[in-house]
């Protein structure tokens, strides 16, 4: 973790905006969406066919491989593609959380427990810096978030298409 680099901030390590970004971005799950695009096409693709393994047995109770091939592939790629939305959208809740802790001039925290929350005005130092990670770090991965949205919706518009043409 990084240290901020005030002395003085009396708002604990773990619970600095700074050391979250930084302790989310080398996270198993949420450091997916930092790799190069092929990687991250490549995880996808994974959790994808991971799910499969529900989806499958599903489809082919409704629709059985024998008979409806299209509608069971179709079903089967529907609902194995339902994995993918969940992951990324806790990767999407994640990401939103710490850009709006980064990007706030407060930040909200707990001296021992849930009872005792304070508030603390970042300095203009601070906030400069953590805004400069917000800008160039954090809306880039939002935004390949919000591009990977679209291309599943495009996806399961297309897999509409195909299934009323069947």
């Amino acid at each position: 973790m990084m240290n901020s680099s005030l002395a003085n901030c009396p708002v604990p390590t773990e619970q600095q905006p700074l050391n979250e970004y930084e302790e989310l971005k080398t996270s198993w799950l949420f450091r997916d969406c930092t790799l190069n695009e092929q990687q991250y096409i490549k995880k996808l693709v994974w959790i994808w066919t991971l799910s499969w393994l529900i989806a499958g047995p599903v489809a082919a109770a409704s629709y059985p491989p024998t008979k409806q091939l299209a509608h069971f592939l179709l079903c089967g790629a529907a609902g194995a593609s339902v994995g993918v939305i969940l992951g990324l959208v806790r990767l999407y809740l994640g990401w939103i959380y710490v850009r709006d802790r980064l990007h706030s001039t407060t930040v909200f925290y707990e001296e021992s427990g849930w009872y005792d929350g304070q508030t603390w005005l970042k300095p203009q130092e601070v906030l400069n810096r953590d805004r400069l990670i917000v800008t160039y770090e954090i809306k880039p991965i939002l935004q390949r978030l919000q591009f990977t949205f679209a291309g599943l919706a495009g996806m399961f518009l297309a897999g509409t298409i195909v299934w009323h043409l069947f």
